[in-house]
């Protein structure tokens, strides 16, 4: 088997379980009992020895693929020369029922009904527990396979004709048959752990219960405003149901991605385990929660990362366990057994950025409660959140100086690097604007000077009059960054400024494709130039345009960007420009977020007919985009 692109997967899944399943019917990524958990199929890392689960036609076909509306429930429909045939995948989410048992929810359904003639369908269930470092032991059951090794269960179980076909063919793998004419139906699923699979009636109530959850989560369809096009509409409402996959139903916390070591670029070692929170994703994520009128979720994941910022600050880790785990406690390590996706090695699990030193996450953790408290009004901050606040600010005074590996992770190099600087500016800035909005104690002179201090430095030594912008770290006058877009829209210059409208117009010329796709960095002396396309970057070129009044170009570049989704509407983290591919792990959080603030700088404009300043996006000034509708969306 070859492997799929990443434009033929989609992505099923519930509170911190997620499944890849390519348009091709086969299951080739998932993990249980958790998402960061060992997989129990990772075709998608090694089509050899990872492991799957497929259910496809005998006969030649073509299929396409589509979510049901306004859910997480996956439709691939299958053609061929005898008739059509549909199979429904989706893993179990009850509004009734069983809601507090976790097991229930360890689980794929999948439902395959024949539209029209007959078709006739293969089974495949070849399971490989922790990561394909053990080969189960299968045993026939009543209604289907037990799969058991390394202290895991896994059971496949189906109904009707398909249960009776079910063999052992090889010691690790079974296979069934099923023939179904128009209108008849099969149910197969697999449980993980002791649970025992539900029996075939309660399937298509299991199925109703998790559509009406989706829908009534995302709302109704009418609440998006007047100017917001339906397109845009649709995409974030992917977006919206994207990150609630990810979201850990437990802790709050939000990974990266849903995959480990989808490599950045085919045939390079650059492949990571991105199942982990980054704090340096808080800002976004806060405001993206909160644009999309979901404050129950952002009200989680700021109680997340307030737990953390209550440690002492030079203990707070550039990455977590979606449990809590510091990041120095995930080691990182590789899997020599696994090829890799598309031969590219090798297969990380854990990550080593977790002891680095990232000066921008007191940033992001200051920026996020001040924005927490600004969209949300019911949310205070307490003596102690406060106390936890001023340590991390206190901090930032006494280290912001330091060298750093700044936000693209360098693991051998340290450096001055901008975007680390400007973050600390930005801790000090929302420290001081929290202290005095809130009457709360503080050594104000002490934050004002050092606040003037980082100022200095960052336009003294952060702007290249050679390269007539912003760059990458202090000690270069050439190497640019898109992390310099950030400068605006954290507000540390307005938009007008001569050195931000010179930095924008470098990185069109030398970052951006004619489509809009921006490149991390080049001429850097710490690694050689990016040639794919990083989709979050780019939607930061979308947001600075529209904060430049440069709205048509931003439109179309946003438009533009549109057209790399996937048929489904996911996005990996980069893409090739020349060919489309989509390349790193998927689908990607930071994607989904920057198309959701995206969609709120373009609507934003197009309310004020294209004439924005950053006053129009201050929470006090912007309805959130999608409020809940008083009756739940059906």
């Amino acid at each position: 088997m070859e492997y799929p692109p990443l434009r033929e997967y989609g992505l099923i899944g519930n509170d911190d379980r997620c499944a890849l399943v390519s348009r091709h019917g086969s299951i080739d990524w998932c993990c249980f009992p958790h998402l960061e958990s060992p997989s129990v199929f990772a075709r998608i890392l090694d089509a050899q020895r990872g492991g799957h689960f497929a259910v496809s036609p005998t006969a030649d076909y073509e299929s396409n693929h589509r979510y049901l509306d306004r859910t997480n429930v996956l439709e691939t429909t299958f053609e061929t020369a005898d008739g059509q045939a549909t199979v429904t995948d989706f893993m179990p989410l009850c509004n009734g029922g069983e809601p507090d048992d976790d097991r229930f929810q360890q689980a794929i359904y999948r439902y395959l009904e024949c539209d029209r003639g007959r078709v006739e369908f293969d089974v495949e269930f070849a399971p490989r527990f922790d990561y394909a470092r053990t080969e189960p032991a299968l045993e026939r059951t009543d209604d289907g396979v037990l799969a058991t090794g390394n202290g895991e269960r896994l059971q496949l179980a189906a109904d009707g004709p398909l249960a009776r076909t079910l063999e052992i063919t090889t010691s690790t793998t079974a296979t069934g048959t099923v023939s179904l004419e128009a209108g008849e139906q099969c149910w197969c699923w697999v449980q993980y752990g002791g649970r025992e699979p539900a029996s075939s009636a309660d399937q298509e109530r299991v199925l109703d219960e998790t559509k009406r959850y989706w829908r009534e989560w995302v709302g109704s369809r009418d609440s998006a405003p007047d100017s917001m096009l339906e397109r845009w509409h649709e995409m974030v409402i992917r977006s919206e149901l994207v990150l609630k996959l990810l979201i850990h139903h437990e802790t709050g916390s939000i990974p990266a991605a849903a995959t480990t070591s989808i490599p950045e670029t085919i045939g390079s070692d650059r492949t990571w385990d991105y199942r982990y929170n980054w704090i340096r994703d808080a800002k976004f994520t806060i405001q993206s929660l909160h644009d999309t009128g979901h404050t129950q979720e952002a009200r989680e994941y700021f109680e997340w990362f307030s737990d953390i910022a209550r440690t002492d600050p030079a203990s707070i880790t550039p990455v977590y366990g979606l449990h809590g785990e510091s990041g120095d406690e995930l080691e990182e390590r590789s899997l020599e057994h696994l090829a890799g996706y598309r031969g590219t090695g090798p297969v990380r699990i854990g990550n080593a950025a977790g002891p680095q030193q990232q000066l921008d996450i007191y940033g992001t953790i200051v920026q996020a409660v001040y924005e927490t408290m600004q969209f949300d009004s019911a949310t205070t901050i307490t003596g102690d959140e406060w106390g936890a606040v001023r340590d991390i600010v206190d901090h930032v005074c006494n280290h912001w100086d330091e060298r750093d590996a700044g936000i693209w992770e360098f693991r051998e190099e340290r450096r001055h690097f901008l975007h680390s600087k400007l973050l600390c500016w930005v801790a000090l800035d929302r420290g001081i604007a929290l202290a005095t909005e809130n009457d709360l104690e503080a050594p104000l002179d002490a934050w004002l000077e050092e606040r003037d201090a980082v100022r200095e430095a960052i336009e003294e030594r952060g702007f290249s009059e050679k390269a007539n912008s912003f760059v990458q770290h202090f000690e270069t006058d050439e190497a640019l960054d898109a992390t310099a877009l950030l400068i605006p829209i954290y507000e540390f210059l307005p938009p007008a400024d001569d050195r931000v409208q010179a930095t924008i117009d470098a990185v069109l010329e030398r970052l951006t494709t004619d489509d809009g796709l921006v490149v991390r960095f080049v001429d850097s002396d710490i690694r050689r130039d990016e040639q794919k396309g990083f989709f979050l970057c780019s939607f930061w070129l979308v947001d600075a345009l529209v904060l430049s009044n440069r709205v048509a170009r931003a439109r179309e570049y946003f438009e533009r960007l549109l057209e790399y989704a996937t048929p489904l509407g996911l996005y990996s983290e980069k893409v090739d420009p020349e060919t489309g591919q989509l390349l790193g792990n998927f689908p990607q959080a930071f994607s989904h977020l920057g198309l959701i603030n995206s969609v709120t700088y373009l609507t934003r404009a197009l309310e004020c007919d294209g004439e924005v300043t950053p006053a129009d996006f201050d929470p006090e000034n912007v309805e959130t985009l999608f409020r809940r509708g008083d009756s739940p969306g059906t």
